[in-house]
């Protein structure tokens, strides 16, 4: 059974799979690492959620305040050995669930066009390939996304 937690990120379990997210990204990033790295900083995150697997976290997921009553889904990671069970899509609804209950109107996001995996997760989630807003403006590696959340209100 899968267990979500509300959290921030001072929380530990969160700390140790962004660095598991963070080796990941410095991979598939390459040269571009440094460049996406900057923007990616947890500290001072107060809307986490962490999946729980049999009391191990598996998952995290964030999101921060970015403007025009949006907010910006940041750190989404699952532990590969525990890929393709769903879990992501869960984290991702409750930071949504979490969003709208805070009267957000949208979510927004940006990926990199080399984590195919993530790009089709977010395709699959209906989130909609928008222009590349703020330091992503330029960037021919990044993928930006929003969806709106007015009309899921739960």
């Amino acid at each position: 059974m899968i267990r979500l937690k509300r959290t921030d990120s001072s929380n530990k379990d969160f700390v140790d799979l962004v660095k598991q997210l963070d080796a990941y990204l410095r991979i598939t990033d390459g040269d571009e690492h440094d460049f996406y790295n900057q923007y990616n900083s947890i500290e001072n995150l107060k809307h986490v959620v962490i999946a729980y697997t049999e009391d191990k976290p598996v998952g995290c997921g964030a999101f921060k305040d970015f403007e025009n009553n949006s907010v910006e889904i940041k750190r989404m990671y699952t532990l590969e050995k525990n890929r393709g069970k769903g879990i992501a899509s869960l984290i991702l609804n409750e930071l949504e669930k979490w969003a709208s209950e805070l009267n957000y109107d949208s979510c927004i996001l940006e990926t990199g066009i080399r984590q195919i995996e993530a790009v089709e997760f977010y395709k699959k989630n209906f989130y909609a390939i928008i222009p590349n807003y703020g330091q992503y403006k330029g960037i021919k590696n990044s993928l930006c996304f929003m969806k709106n959340l007015q009309n899921e209100k739960r």
